[in-house]
């Protein structure tokens, strides 16, 4: 990992505090004409033209929630390595079978390191879902968003500050002309847009304190006995504190998007420790955070989070206020308690089973049952209307919220948000894509 503080092409960016971090990263929403394939024709010619970058099982999850909306086909693909192509051309083939379109074609098919570079230029291609490891996503946003795309990037947007910074001016880049969004698709689940609003509303009064948790199972993956080293780091890439950002940035960071949601802004500083005691794997990662995030106004929120629990995992994120107290598990009860008692309806939606472990492709029942199909089906209207989102500042500003708890568990000590936010700090991977 590098620090750099002295590159030339950084003294242009602004320095961002918390007052003015959402306002100098935003643009507004802009209306274009579109072509006439895109609002009128048949409903496989009228769809918006998907590309997908990265095609392991979060991308594949993407495409075919946005598939599955009817407003999207599936036209591109491109990856690393040949069998997750192979893989996802299977797929995708059978379900434009399913559904009366044509099958991929397979000039269409891009394969290796500069295949980011060649689906972003792509005539057939309209959008664009990333998915590949976090560690690339500047590079490949800044690759679609010049090549004048719209685009669905994953979370998290950056592992490292320097990361943020090129997203927030990816985001300045596509304003207006381009829908940018980010895979926090919490954000679009009912039961939690609900509870939110009654939040904002004033059903918790003044809120005190609040607390998240995110208690996650272990990832496991192949082995990859005949791979190279840096094959394997780049298949198992959850594993690798800078290929994921840790699993506070990678993982953690959904909880603590919501927090940021809830409490309309970042955290001005933030405490905590980290660890690796008992996970197995042959990565870095850590298996265990513990950070005290203080937000405006004197709210602290406490994050706790493990990566290694055996066939249980929980994620919920609770506010004390002076009226009452909220709480929005994924699975399990979302409401509020006190003055203003609400409660989101579950009835119909069974408890999760106590022995799966936890979905690393974002496929859930519950409060998250609609959250996916709602983000992607909003992303495509929002392109199909001309009313573009620019999710690239929330994206960004979440993802530094998640780095600030991890450099002040990495260093041990309290850290401010100025000094992560303003940070040239640039993360290293080491690795040459075209030896591998």
């Amino acid at each position: 990992m590098n620090n750099d503080t002295g590159q030339s092409n950084h003294d242009s960016r602004a320095r961002l505090g918390r007052r003015r971090f959402l306002a100098a990263t935003t643009g507004a929403a802009g209306v274009m004409i579109l072509p006439a394939r895109l609002v009128r024709g048949t409903a496989a010619n009228s769809a918006v033209r998907v590309g997908l970058l990265g095609c392991g099982g979060r991308g594949t999850g993407d495409a075919t929630h946005m598939l599955d909306t009817g407003l999207a086909r599936i036209t591109a693909l491109a990856d690393l390595f040949p069998d997750q192509l192979a893989k996802a051309k299977q797929r995708f083939n059978s379900l434009a079978q399913q559904k009366g379109y044509a099958g991929l074609n397979d000039q269409q098919l891009f394969l290796g390191p500069t295949a980011f570079q060649q689906i972003a230029h792509s005539n057939e291609v309209d959008a664009i879902i990333i998915a590949t490891p976090p560690y690339f996503h500047p590079e490949h946003l800044e690759a679609v968003v010049a090549a004048g795309k719209h685009v669905y990037c994953e979370k998290p947007v950056a592992v490292d500050p320097d990361g943020a910074q090129r997203v927030i001016a990816c985001g300045q880049k596509a304003a207006g002309r381009l829908s940018l969004d980010v895979g926090f698709q919490i954000r679009n689940a009912p039961p939690f847009v609900e509870l939110v609003k009654r939040i904002h509303g004033g059903a918790l009064g003044t809120i005190v304190c609040g607390e998240a948790y995110y208690y996650g199972t272990y990832l496991n993956r192949p082995a990859w006995p005949n791979a190279s080293p840096n094959e394997r780091r780049l298949r198992n890439w959850v594993w690798d504190r800078v290929l994921s950002g840790d699993i506070i940035v990678e993982q953690n960071i959904h909880a603590i998007d919501i927090c940021n949601w809830v409490l309309q802004g970042h955290p001005l500083k933030a405490s905590g420790v980290c660890g690796r005691k008992v996970r197995p794997d042959p990565g870095d990662a850590s298996d265990h955070y513990n950070v005290v995030f203080t937000y405006p106004e004197g709210v602290h929120v406490t994050l706790n989070s493990t990566q290694f629990d055996r066939g249980w995992w929980d994620v919920n994120e609770r506010f004390f206020g002076s009226k009452g107290v909220s709480e929005s598990h994924y699975s399990g009860p979302c409401a509020i308690y006190g003055d203003e008692p609400w409660s989101w309806n579950t009835a119909r939606s069974p408890q999760k089973p106590e022995s799966k472990e936890f979905s690393a492709t974002g496929s859930f029942s519950d409060n998250l049952a609609q959250a996916d199909p709602e983000k992607k089906k909003a992303f495509l209207e929002s392109i199909l209307s001309g009313q573009f989102h620019n999710q690239a500042a929330q994206g960004a500003e979440s993802a530094l919220t998640a780095m600030l708890g991890r450099t002040a568990a990495y260093q041990g000590r309290e850290v401010t948000w100025d000094e992560v936010a303003n940070s040239h700090e640039k993360w290293e991977s080491n690795l040459d894509l075209n030896h591998l």
